[in-house]
């Protein structure tokens, strides 16, 4: 701009911001903090909770970290693919021991899943060809302006109904039948944020036929694995999609599954349609890495890969994860048998549910109750006490109107 048109506009540089709303999370977060009431709950921030309500650091996320300061001999810069160990471990975690040696399958370390959803959406910018991200609805919040950002156009798809509480898999399937060969399809792995509505093995194969059928390259976000119903079992549905495409991309994620939450700890996979094609997809991505964070933060990777080195640590994190997961389905049953009208939520998977709240009763539950969900009804399962599950079941079912038969 010129002095003359800087001058007749009368604004300095960062004078042409305009405002940004809150983000509704980290301000629901905030509202809980400054909560003074003793027996608050919040079940808007989507970390693991103990029967006594604390976040634990893993067992062998901590005998990891013992290791790390006794035998770690620099803070050098890890390159931009990060620890490529970590992310070797990590493969056939989340494609089958019997895919990982695929060398058509690449992956780089990330800052987080959020690191990989947005890497990934770069890749597909950069590859050009029009192509579009079919995303479903609802979904994670923070998805539509993640991948948004990254200039890739997005398409909106039917995914699941909060008031029959059941998943859209008809509507689904007939707007993915409008997308066209190199379009992008965003799944969740397991454990759907926020609806906790999964797809049944049945639908992942159709929608892996799907995806071969009409060229679709699935983009799989894989931030809850071995939550909803054991590693293996919530890695089905991706490997299924992953085997039938030409092409496919993965974020996984290390923050639920290890505890690594403030660590950022995850990782991009890329499938490509041949093992040269994966390394021109690994140089790009390398090159997309460089420009955006450079070098990946070490510590949770370095904890991530010593655990999975050492066999022991392997095994005690595994016996750890299942019982996050018993857990997890434990409180599930126990929301649901407090009444009939909850009973959908033994049905779900992972950490989150919606509950059948209209944004003012959300706000009365707040301000009566100390209960804290974000404005749509989501709700963190795992963020609940053994001590407060039954008060926020009553709290919720004191808005919800008797049955028709009652």
């Amino acid at each position: 701009m010129t002095q003359e048109a800087h001058a007749v506009e009368g604004k300095t540089l960062f004078e042409r911001l305009e405002a940004q709303p809150a983000d509704a999370l980290l301000a629901l977060i905030a509202l809980s903090r400054a909560d003074t009431r003793p027996d608050k709950i919040d079940l808007g921030v989507g970390v693991y909770r103990d029967a006594a309500g604390n976040t634990p650091i893993l067992r062998a996320v901590k005998a990891a970290e013992r290791v790390l300061i006794e035998t770690q001999d620099t803070k050098t810069y890890l390159g931009s693919a990060g620890d490529e160990r970590f992310v070797e471990l990590i493969k056939p975690i989340v494609f089958g021991a019997q895919a990982a040696p695929n060398d058509a399958i690449v992956g780089v370390q990330t800052p987080g899943g959020c690191g990989a959803l947005r890497l990934g959406a770069e890749l597909i910018r950069v590859a050009g060809g029009g192509a579009r991200i079919f995303v479903g609805q609802p979904t994670w919040p923070n998805h539509m302006p993640l991948i948004g950002s990254a200039g890739v156009p997005i398409v909106q798809y039917p995914y699941y109904d909060p008031r029959s509480r059941t998943v859209l898999f008809d509507a689904m399937m007939d707007a993915l039948e409008g997308a066209n060969a190199g379009d992008v399809v965003l799944l969740h792995g397991c454990c759907h944020n926020p609806t906790g509505a999964d797809l049944d093995l049945n639908q992942w194969r159709a929608v892996a036929d799907l995806v071969s059928r009409r060229g679709l390259v699935p983009f799989v976000d894989l931030a809850y694995q071995g939550l909803g119903n054991g590693l293996e079992e919530d890695a089905a549905g991706t490997r299924l999609v992953v085997e039938a495409a030409d092409q496919a991309l993965v974020a996984q994620s290390c923050d639920k599954n290890f505890g690594l939450y403030r660590e950022r700890t995850g990782a991009l996979f890329a499938k490509g349609t041949s093992a040269k094609n994966a390394q021109i997809i690994l140089g790009n991505l390398l090159g997309l890495a460089r420009t955006s964070w450079s070098m990946p933060p070490d510590h949770g990777a370095a904890v991530v890969r010593i655990i999975l080195d050492t066999p022991e640590l392997a095994a005690d994190w595994r016996a750890e994860l299942r019982e996050m997961l018993a857990r997890i389905r434990e409180l599930r049953a126990r929301i649901a048998a407090a009444d009939p009208r909850l009973a959908y939520i033994d049905d779900q998977n992972g950490m989150f549910s919606i509950l059948p709240l209209t944004p003012d009763q959300v706000l009365e539950l707040r301000a009566a109750h100390g209960i804290y969900v974000a404005g749509s009804g989501r709700f963190n399962v795992a963020g609940l006490s053994d001590d407060n599950v039954d008060r926020f079941a009553a709290a919720v079912l004191s808005f919800l109107p008797e049955p028709a038969d009652a």
